[in-house]
């Protein structure tokens, strides 16, 4: 058995404890940090030879290509939210079980909010295309190693997979991809 030690800190968790359901649910939420949650989704042509090609977007304000990704609506599942706004910007519409979960899966961003990142290979020649033109004004293939300007929330998440001109600087960056 392992023994404890009385603490001040316990005597708190005791009387969190007895506190209703309720109540402990909103001093947690008061004390916790909040953060937004968005989806986001590395769509790579399966068909390109190495390095490889991924899908990118301009959009407003057209500033840097970015991702397909989006927030989450309340209670949706991380990887409903990714196909969700995977087929929105760029009508690409696959089952849940062609999406794999990057590594790393979450990236937790410093201004509040974070991504959950998943990953899918179609074949470029025979994957139709289709934005808007109001949320997405283009969706182009890219060679890995000759990225367009990028958002700075995308070179930044792209350099996490050793993807971009961040990849070299980012210490926390995860394996190349698959």
């Amino acid at each position: 058995m392992i023994p404890r030690r009385s603490s001040t800190r316990a005597v708190g968790y005791k009387l969190f404890y007895r506190l209703p359901l309720g109540v402990r649910r909103r001093l947690v939420r008061m004390a916790v940090p909040k953060y937004i949650v968005g989806a986001v989704t590395l769509v790579f042509d399966a068909e390109a030879a190495a390095p490889g090609r991924i899908l990118l977007l301009r959009q407003p304000p057209g500033r840097g290509w970015t991702l397909p990704a989006g927030l989450l609506q309340r209670r949706e599942e991380p990887l409903v939210g990714a196909a969700r706004e995977l087929h929105e910007e760029t009508g690409i519409k696959l089952p849940l079980s062609e999406f794999q979960p990057a590594v790393p899966n979450a990236v937790v961003h410093l201004k509040g909010w974070v991504d959950m990142v998943f990953e899918v290979r179609v074949p470029a020649s025979t994957t139709e295309l289709v934005v808007d033109g109001a949320e997405v004004y283009e969706a182009a293939w890219h060679p890995l190693d000759e990225l367009p300007p990028l958002s700075t929330a995308t070179g930044r998440l792209l350099g996490r997979y050793r993807i971009g001109p961040l990849a070299e600087t980012d210490p926390a960056a995860a394996s190349p991809p698959s």
